[in-house]
């Protein structure tokens, strides 16, 4: 996986589901999931980004667990 940054609104309005859904389900507040994902780990532009052409066909439930496994590899907590 390479790092990536942001390049269009398509990815940007796909890292805020992402965060949000996330939030949602760990029932947090998404500023947490938000730093999780950038400040204690690499998973927004190591992963989400990189990987938007796969992960934005997927539904929800998939996306949401994925990155719940990604975190809990990775020793990811909010």
């Amino acid at each position: 996986m390479e790092d990536g940054q942001i390049k269009n609104s398509g990815e940007l309005e796909f890292a805020i589901f992402c965060i949000e859904n996330v939030a949602v389900r760990l029932r947090v507040g998404a500023e947490r999931v938000y730093q999780a994902f950038t400040e204690k780990s690499d998973i927004l532009n190591g992963y989400i980004v990189p990987e938007y052409e796969v992960l934005h066909t997927q539904g929800r439930e998939y996306i949401v667990n994925d990155l719940l496994d990604l975190m809990k590899e990775k020793g990811v907590q909010v």
